[in-house]
């Protein structure tokens, strides 16, 4: 059994195991749903996701899964609910918390996310449904010279401790995902440093706060250039610039960091996960919490009909077996063939 914070955080990444960032918003899975001419509805939205959730694969390469508040409630189509499937297959389930975000200080580029209000009832109540753990994202863009402000990251990350405190007050272990966003021009280095910037301002303030850091998870965005930068660092260069922003500013107390995909392909993603891990020299788990990344092919096999279930399932477990062999520095492209 796991129950404290401590274990909870070291079951979800042992033995190269991941997240399966299932947490989409109905607006979001619509958009997913759009783009293979699926409706979405509460029973396609519980169907895709049970179908994810009885891969062989689960048990094997996924330790949490991240839920939306409807599928923590909803039931399988034999009646079962959809969080004890995930129990059964040896994963945990877990729940996004916060509420969205807003303009930060009326600006069309910055951002707050919202949530803490009413935060601690909401966590008392998903405690008592069984969800072991706790997301909440960050958002963090740059443009030009002058944003991020360091008002909007000293608030997001303020906000971000504030739950981690309350999540582990509830006897729930807190992702805490600050996520510098891809989009835009911006070079590899200044990715770094918004990055280096954001992550040792949210661990002065999780120490302040006094949270436990062993029983916490880390979803960081990856060292990349710009999605737009006429310059794309290379795969070696993204993994030396990540792993040394992470050693510069995050705790070594820290368990896991799990990272989020982000606009990187399923290739790419897998791909600077297992330079990562071959580098080494960390003292955390290095390992994946992907959304796109582990969906999208399996998403664009099932494309609604039940009789495509059986591909659809074969699509993402290799994509999970994948990204289980780069948490473990185990990966080769010749294996994605």
């Amino acid at each position: 059994m796991v129950n404290t914070l401590e274990e909870i955080a070291s079951y979800i990444v042992a033995d190269g195991k991941g997240i399966l960032a299932a947490d989409e918003s109905t607006g979001t899975i619509k958009k997913r749903f759009d783009s293979i001419n699926v409706e979405s509805t509460e029973d396609t939205r519980r169907d895709y996701r049970e179908m994810l959730f009885r891969a062989s694969s689960m048990s094997e390469a996924i330790g949490g899964v991240i839920l939306f508040d409807e599928t923590l409630r909803q039931s399988a189509s034999n009646g079962d609910l959809l969080r004890d499937v995930i129990s059964s297959q040896k994963s945990l389930p877990g729940i996004k918390v916060d509420q969205g975000v807003t303009p930060f200080n009326d600006s069309d580029i910055e951002t707050i996310t919202n949530g803490l209000d009413g935060l601690d009832q909401r966590c008392q109540e998903y405690n008592s449904l069984g969800a072991k753990f706790t997301k909440w994202r960050a958002v963090i863009n740059i443009s030009g010279n002058d944003i991020p402000s360091d008002e909007c990251i000293d608030q997001n990350m303020e906000c971000l401790a504030e739950y981690a405190l309350i999540a582990q007050k509830n006897n729930m272990v807190p992702i805490v995902e600050p996520e510098v966003i891809m989009d835009g021009d911006h070079s590899i280095e200044i990715c770094f440093d918004v990055t280096k910037k954001t992550l040792t301002r949210l661990y002065d303030l999780l120490d302040q706060k006094n949270v436990n850091i062993k029983g916490t998870l880390l979803k960081p965005n990856m060292v990349v250039s710009g999605t737009t930068n006429e310059v794309q660092a290379p795969i070696e260069e993204v993994a030396e610039k990540t792993l040394e922003c992470l050693k510069s500013s995050i705790s070594n107390d820290t368990p896991g960091v799990v990272f989020l995909s982000g606009g990187q392909s399923d290739i790419d993603a897998t791909a600077h996960l297992d330079a990562m891990n071959k580098i080494g020299g960390f003292s955390w788990k290095l390992s994946f919490s992907y959304g796109r990344a582990l969906q999208q092919a399996a998403l664009k096999s099932w494309q609604g009909k039940p009789e495509n279930m059986v591909a659809a399932q074969e699509a993402f477990n290799h994509r999970a077996i994948m990204n289980k062999k780069a948490a473990l520095g185990q990966w080769s492209m010749s294996l994605e063939n």
